[in-house]
C-alpha cells in the first residue's frame, strides 16, 4: 500500500510528466508478489515499486520507457525458475500513462477514491483487441475472464488513535512506514458522532486514564470495529468492562486488550511494534504464527477467529 501511494504522490507532483505503469496481472508458482502489484516507470527509466525480489525491475524499467516513447503497450512474461531458480511465472502488463495533467489519470484517480475510502476496483485488460486499465464504478458488475484482470484495490488501514501515551509516536511511526492514515483525538468527543467506519478501520485507546478509557471505549465499541485495542493492564480493563456491561455496552470480538501480540515487550517502542503486528494480523486474518510452520504458501490467507485468539500476556 505503501508504494501505491507515493506513486500517487509521485503523479500528482509531476502532472505534465507521463510514465509506465507495470502491473502484475498474473502468477504461477512461487513469487515474490500477488497480483495487483505495481511499479511506476519514468521517462529516464527510473522506477518506484517492486514487482520481484529485484531481479526484473531493470527490464521492466527497459521495456517502460520503450512504451511511453511509442504508447504501445506490452505483456511481458517471466519464467523465474529458468532465469532464476524461483520456479515461478509471471505476466506483467506494462501500459502508457500520460501525464495527469488538470484532470487526473488512472493514478490520480485510484488515489482519490482511496482518499474517500470508496471502493476502487481497475480492470486490467491485457490480451485481446481492446486492452488497458479503467476504473469501474460502484454499479457495474465485472467478472475476470482470459486475458482480463479485476483488480480491487485494498482501503489503507485508518487508525484512529486516543490518548497521548508514549506508544502513540511509535504506533505513528510504524503505522506512516506501512502506508497507514491515522488520526489522533486528545478526547472521545472528538470523534463525529455520525462517523462511519469501514473494514479497514482500527483504533487504539491509550489515554492512561480511567475515566477517558471509559468514555472512549462506550463510544468506540459502539462502532462494531474489526480491531479496537485498549493498552494498559488487565485489572483496569476488567473494571472497565464491568461498567460498560452494567451499561449494557456489548463487548464485541473485535476488542483486545491487553492491546498487542506477546512478543515480550517492555519499551515503548516495542510495545508500539506488539500492537500494530496486532492490528496487521486480525485486518489481513494471518495466523500471528511463525512463517516456518505454515504447511501452505505464505501469499494464501488463513483466516483466523479473533475472539479465540489469546491476548498479549503482558
Amino acid at each position: 500500500m505503501k508504494a501505491l501511494q507515493q506513486m500517487i504522490q509521485r503523479v500528482a507532483e509531476n502532472p505534465s510528466r507521463p510514465w509506465a505503469l507495470a502491473t502484475l496481472v498474473h502468477t504461477e508458482g512461487s513469487t515474490y508478489r500477488k497480483p495487483g502489484a505495481r511499479l511506476l516507470v519514468d521517462p529516464d527509466g527510473g522506477t518506484l515499486g517492486v514487482l520481484s525480489a529485484g531481479c526484473l525491475e531493470e527490464e521492466i524499467a527497459r521495456h517502460g520507457r520503450k512504451v511511453i516513447d511509442d504508447g504501445s503497450p506490452l505483456l511481458l512474461s517471466f519464467d523465474t525458475k529458468r532465469l532464476y531458480g524461483c520456479d515461478g511465472r509471471l505476466k506483467i502488463f506494462v501500459e502508457r500513462l500520460p501525464a495527469a495533467g488538470q484532470n487526473g489519470n488512472l493514478i490520480t484517480n485510484i488515489g482519490r477514491l482511496l482518499r474517500n475510502r470508496e471502493v476502487c476496483r481497475v480492470r486490467i485488460s491485457f490480451e485481446g483487441d481492446s486492452i488497458g486499465s479503467d476504473l469501474l464504478t460502484f454499479d457495474v458488475l465485472a467478472t475476470e475472464c482470459r486475458g482480463v484482470f479485476i483488480d480491487t484495490v485494498p482501503l489503507p488501514v485508518r487508525l484512529l488513535l486516543f490518548g497521548t501515551g508514549p506508544e502513540i509516536e511509535p504506533i505513528i511511526e510504524l503505522a506512516g512506514n506501512l502506508g497507514w492514515v491515522f488520526e489522533r483525538f486528545g478526547h472521545p468527543s472528538e470523534l463525529e458522532g455520525d462517523f462511519r467506519p469501514d473494514a479497514q478501520t482500527a483504533a487504539v485507546v491509550a489515554t492512561h486514564n480511567f475515566g477517558r478509557d471509559f468514555a472512549t471505549l462506550q463510544k468506540l465499541l459502539s462502532l462494531n470495529l474489526r480491531y479496537a485495542g485498549l493498552i494498559g493492564p488487565r485489572k483496569r480493563r476488567d473494571q472497565l468492562l464491568n461498567h460498560l456491561l452494567d451499561l449494557g455496552v456489548t463487548i464485541n470480538p473485535g476488542f483486545f486488550s491487553p492491546a498487542g501480540l506477546d512478543l515480550g515487550a517492555e519499551a515503548p517502542e516495542e510495545i508500539a511494534l506488539t500492537i500494530v503486528s496486532e492490528i496487521q494480523r486480525v485486518l489481513a486474518k494471518g495466523s500471528g504464527q511463525s512463517l516456518r510452520e505454515r504447511k501452505t504458501s505464505i501469499h494464501t490467507p488463513q483466516s483466523v477467529d479473533s475472539s479465540k485468539c489469546p491476548t498479549s500476556a503482558r
